[in-house]
């Protein structure tokens, strides 16, 4: 009897550590959400959902005041819409609830599509840490990428939810194809898919990738194979083609400016991913191992892997940068390989793999131990911790006791950010924008507002052209027809615009 509690105390030991590792690092962004750290897109994501509260047929841009489609105006953030309207509830409240829901899909959607690929109880929640710190040592945040402190300050954005549902349908696809699923089965996935690629177009790429090597994969001969598969592509085609905010099929002609806010996914690749070079290594085991039972081909991860390395050199060769948000792809197989290799090696291997992989873990939680500031007071952190802080940003909320809904406000890209999301409009969007076709002379417009030598009357132009009652700018000058109403964080000021 005794005998038999010390092999399963045994047993268990090797996933309750993992589990509970895995369950701090939830509640870690379940704590991250409750502050909801500026960065980034949030004022994009703010700025969408508050002008479907107030139109869920013809909201228009969610930046300037355009009456223009946009991307952004996904499933996911009509949902976000419908709730601000019905609740009254804040944007920022309506982003906290997103992300509680996008944070449950992914944790879910990440413990059903690694069962599909082990057995091992300990698995899911090992991929959790690995996809989460299995990064490099140089810190780096990106939405769709899944490194901890860049899910800590994109957990609300679309991205997170899209890659959620991502997981769900790698999941559900591979019992698809291996249960011989009838076609309404193959019609729900291609609904999801398409869903996946409206919520978050990089995400879907990404989806996409992960389906093909499934698919493929779990290939068992001859074209009735393909057959139920193809047809729940039709459906996604038709999903998207149907969907009435935006062309999803213009965006394959974006290009300008998006290549040129991509091009830093290709810098400082080593130090951003080096750790996951024990993913590649587990990868390649796991294609050695398969090598009697068809090889390489038809392991879904190695797959996945190789998709991935291909889009995103083809992009780097062809200038195409925007094609690095298929970095996911890369990372997220490999990843996932490293914790499914520690779970299933066995023999002398099993305790070089799991020291190699913790260490390289362990590596990985320090690089990010800085994720904690944004729940622990910056003060009460010990020094080494704190020394790896970054402050998020401030917000624009001291403008909002004078800026009313539907105000354009006349800010450079910075702010343009950021003061949309309070349900203002800006002149020029903070963020590239392929649907906005007057985007060139916008930009060009707030540059010479704000340039040194444009004069008055120049300047009162622009400010009619746009209907501009409100400038938001450094301290310092003031030129005329401005009156300073307020002053912000960072020695910034808002005039108004004296008619």
């Amino acid at each position: 009897m005794r005998a038999a509690l010390r092999r399963t105390t045994a047993l268990r030991r090797p996933t309750v550590a993992p589990q509970a590792a895995a369950a701090l690092v939830v509640v870690l962004l379940l704590l991250v959400i409750v502050r909801l750290p500026w960065a980034g897109d949030l004022g994009m994501h703010a700025a969408t959902v508050e002008r479907l509260r107030h139109s869920l047929v013809d909201p228009g841009n969610p930046l300037v005041d355009a009456d223009t489609p946009s991307p952004y105006y996904s499933p996911w953030t009509l949902v976000l819409g419908c709730v601000a309207r019905v609740t009254g509830f804040s944007v920022f409240v309506v982003l906290r609830i997103g992300a509680v829901v996008g944070l449950g899909l992914l944790v879910s959607g990440v413990w059903r599509y690694v069962r599909t690929l082990s057995a091992q109880r300990a698995a899911p929640a090992v991929a959790v840490l690995c996809l989460v710190f299995l990064w490099g040592t140089s810190l780096f945040s990106w939405s769709g990428f899944l490194g901890l402190n860049s899910l800590a300050l994109t957990v609300s954005y679309p991205s997170v939810f899209a890659l959620g549902l991502a997981f769900h349908f790698w999941a559900w696809l591979a019992g698809a194809v291996r249960a011989e699923a009838g076609w309404g089965v193959w019609a729900g996935i291609g609904g999801l898919w398409a869903a996946i690629l409206l919520c978050h177009q990089f995400s879907g790429v990404v989806a996409t990738l992960g389906a093909l090597a499934t698919v493929v994969a779990a290939r068992a001969g001859g074209g009735a194979v393909w057959l139920r598969p193809a047809a729940g592509a039709l459906v996604g085609v038709a999903v998207l083609w149907a969907w009435p905010y935006y062309d999803f099929f213009a965006l394959v002609g974006a290009g300008g400016d998006l290549e040129s806010v991509h091009r830093g996914l290709y810098r400082g690749l080593v130090g951003r991913y080096w750790l996951v070079l024990v993913g590649v290594v587990a990868l390649a085991v796991r294609a050695w191992r398969g090598r009697a039972a068809g090889g390489w081909s038809r392991d879904p991860l190695v797959l996945f892997f190789a998709l991935g390395v291909g889009v995103v050199v083809l992009g780097g060769m062809s200038g195409h940068y925007s094609w690095g948000r298929a970095l996911p792809a890369v990372l997220i197989p490999a990843q996932v390989a490293a914790a499914l290799v520690a779970v299933e090696v066995r023999g002398s291997w099993r305790g070089v793999w799991v020291g190699v992989l913790s260490g390289a873990l362990v590596v990985g939680a320090w690089t990010q131990v800085g994720t904690v500031g944004y729940v622990v007071p910056r003060g009460v952190l010990p020094g080494v911790v704190a020394a790896k802080y970054r402050a998020p940003w401030v917000g624009y909320h001291w403008v909002k006791p004078w800026v009313k809904y539907g105000d354009v406000v006349m800010a450079r890209t910075f702010p343009a950010r950021q003061i949309p999301a309070y349900g203002a409009y800006t002149v020029a969007p903070g963020y590239p924008d392929f649907f906005l076709p007057d985007e060139g002379r916008r930009v060009a417009d707030v540059r010479r507002y704000f340039a040194v030598g444009t004069g008055e009357g120049a300047r009162r132009g622009i400010v009619r052209a746009y209907g501009v009652r409100w400038v938001v700018d450094r301290g310092g000058v003031v030129w005329g027809g401005l009156r300073v109403v307020a002053r912000g964080p960072g020695g910034q000021v808002l005039y108004e615009v004296v008619r």
